[in-house]
């Protein structure tokens, strides 16, 4: 499932749709029909034309003013070309049927401008909904377009402001999206029932993991602050300071943790290409952290010990083989197993 479905359900109880009924009279209000009538109010001075000169190049004002002329399509239009672009990819069809809902898109970004206030790169981000909704908009199910791509505008918007809220993001994944939307009705409504709203009772209202609930109120209830900031008042260093007495050790350690990382999956690929023997030895013999006894092996085998030690050297001389192809272009890489 995309990511951006799974996060547009729990949402719409969140909207206040009466925010904006009218979307004629949000037009009407922001975009004039032509610029001839903004200079009809502003009058023949020159103040009015300086006053006019900034409005003309307001990024928000010529936006909405573009996007004024493109008429709503009627739904039997609408259908005959989501199938032309459905069975033909026909571009002319997925033009008109994109910016005959612009306006949609910004209908929708107005409810969101209360806790973004970037208006314009809310209706960027819708506008990336909808094409996507136009994508994927089947034209057979009987559902008109705006309705179905007003989710994947909201998906896209939400998505948007959880991502550059805060510098550290809080919802990384669906679920933490989820209870970050939602975590506040539910305390609400445990509360009004006359419930603590502990973790655990959030976690099952919401079908999420405990976890996910309290590291997103610690998120929530924690701050961002600069690493230029003086750790005491009376001390003369900053947290950026005491990060760099340290980030060598740190690159170091990730370079480390980077390459067992690889030389592990390289490792379990070899291992595929073994008989079950040889990979008992692998994983009990020569990557346990307490090998077991080659004497316990040979008894599970009914062979001779000697057998198991053989067979152990000859897998030994065949890793080395394997991981010098693998790790050619790595240096100083050695491998050392016990006997």
């Amino acid at each position: 499932m995309d990511e951006t479905e799974a996060l547009t359900p729990p949402v719409e109880d969140e909207l206040n749709h009466s925010m904006i009924e009218d979307e004629s009279a949000l037009f009407s209000q922001l975009a004039p029909k032509d610029e001839g009538e903004l200079v009809d109010e502003l009058g023949e001075s020159e103040e009015a034309a300086e006053r006019m000169h900034l409005i003309r190049y307001d990024p928000l004002r010529h936006y909405l003013l573009e996007i004024s002329k493109y008429e709503p399509l009627s739904q039997d239009e609408e259908q005959r070309l989501a199938r032309l672009l459905r069975d033909h990819q026909d571009r002319d069809a997925a033009r008109r049927l994109v910016t005959s809902n612009l306006k949609l898109v910004v209908k929708v970004a107005f409810i969101y401008n209360k806790v973004y206030a970037n208006l314009m790169d809310l209706i960027q981000e819708g506008n990336l909904g909808l094409l996507q909704a136009v994508k994927k908009f089947d034209p057979d199910r009987g559902t008109r377009l705006s309705t179905y791509a007003t989710w994947w505008i909201k998906a896209y918007i939400i998505k948007f402001i959880l991502d550059n809220f805060r510098i550290v993001r809080v919802g990384t994944t669906n679920d933490r999206r989820k209870i970050l939307m939602n975590l506040r009705k539910e305390k609400r409504k445990l509360e009004a029932q006359g419930i603590t709203p502990s973790p655990h009772l959030i976690a099952q209202a919401l079908d999420v993991s405990e976890e996910d609930v309290i590291a997103v109120e610690k998120s929530i209830e924690s701050s961002d602050f600069s690493l230029d900031q003086r750790v005491s008042e009376d001390s003369g260093s900053s947290y950026l300071d005491r990060l760099r007495s340290t980030e060598e050790l740190i690159d170091e350690k990730l370079a480390a943790g980077e390459l067992k990382e690889y030389i592990d999956g390289k490792l379990t690929e070899f291992s595929k290409g073994l008989s079950e023997k040889d990979r008992i030895i692998l994983q009990r013999r020569l990557l346990a952290d307490e090998p077991q006894t080659l004497q316990a092996i040979a008894d599970q085998y009914g062979v001779t010990r000697e057998a198991i030690r053989v067979s152990e050297k000859r897998l030994v001389e065949k890793i080395k083989s394997y991981m010098r192809g693998a790790l050619q272009d790595i240096g100083d890489v050695r491998f050392n197993f016990s006997e």
